[in-house]
């Protein structure tokens, strides 16, 4: 008993209060039950934006003017006992606003959708952006570099012209000092 009353007490600490048995570190947690159905995010996101593009379109118009229409007509031209809605139309209006009710928050969740996307086309392309500007200067610093090599080198434009002034420069002599060039050939 004693031992027990031990243990009570170290659980207990000196406040009294009754401390939870410890959790194993080493051991995956039981899975919790949860109050809300648990639902596929992407594909709602995929469902909602096809009726935001669905909504976004003349076809749901004409859908719409052509349901409205025909409910005012049997509603005001069928037999009274088949009416389902009289002249106030109150459940036309009602069904209209929860059309809305559930429309306004699909396309605003298809909106956002597409945020996101831009938001990451845009990361890439500014991304791309960089890595073309930072291609771009290397390929300026090495154009720069090969024009500053080719001003020391020799180019088929300058040998010619250097050769041409050596075979003046060698016809002149010749002009000058016939003799000699006589001489050499003897």
């Amino acid at each position: 008993m004693a031992g027990d009353e031990r243990a009570k007490a170290s659980s207990t600490g000196s406040s009294g209060l009754v401390r939870p048995p410890r959790t194993r570190l080493d051991q995956p947690k039981a899975p919790r039950r949860r109050l809300l159905p648990e639902y596929d995010p992407e594909a709602f996101g995929r469902f909602s934006e096809r009726i935001a593009r669905f909504l976004g379109t003349g076809r749901f118009i004409v859908w719409m003017t052509l349901i409205i229409i025909l409910w005012v007509l049997w509603n005001i031209f069928a037999p009274e006992d088949l009416r389902f809605d009289q002249y106030p139309f109150i459940f036309l209006t009602l069904m209209l606003s929860l059309q809305a009710s559930y429309a306004a928050p699909l396309i605003l969740l298809a909106q956002n959708r597409q945020d996101d996307r831009d938001r990451v086309t845009h990361e890439q392309d500014r991304k791309q952006n960089e890595r073309s500007i930072a291609d771009t200067e290397y390929l300026t610093r090495e154009i720069a570099a090969l024009r500053m090599g080719l001003g020391e080198v020799a180019t088929r434009d300058w040998i010619r012209s250097e050769l041409q002034d050596m075979v003046k420069d060698m016809e002149e002599r010749q002009v000058r000092f016939p003799a000699e060039s006589d001489e050499g050939d003897r």
